[in-house]
């Protein structure tokens, strides 16, 4: 997001999606953590909610959900933050599913990127 696009949002209208809060209460919502609805919205609820709620039927990356919602990343993370706590979403973190997988050795990247200087 550009400094101007940034610069036009209404910092009361953050404030008031956030109730003043600046940061999430799930600090381990990285950009790349797919966000998946567990229940569909209710009545009453924050349009932000419903949205992301509509939006989460499949797995979705918190990035695309603040690019799709218009909101910088750091407001939807306490939004979902919400939703986490409330047990309507779920987080898939990336890390998780690497955690039994294997790392490739370094020597063998190391000759990878030399291969590729070399294209």
């Amino acid at each position: 997001m550009s400094r101007r696009e940034l610069d036009g949002e209404d910092p009361d209208r953050l404030y008031t999606l956030t109730r003043g809060r600046s940061r999430a209460d799930a600090p381990d919502l990285d950009i790349v953590t797919l966000i998946v609805a567990n229940a569909d919205p209710q009545p009453g609820m924050q349009s932000e909610y419903v949205k992301i709620l509509r939006m989460c039927r499949a797995p979705v990356a918190v990035v695309e959900i603040s690019a799709a919602l218009g909101l910088p990343v750091g407001v939807v993370k306490i939004l979902l933050s919400d939703l986490l706590g409330s047990g309507v979403v779920t987080a898939r973190h990336p890390s998780s599913a690497r955690a039994g997988a294997r790392l490739p050795d370094a020597e063998i990247l190391r000759k990878v990127l030399v291969g590729l200087h070399n294209l």
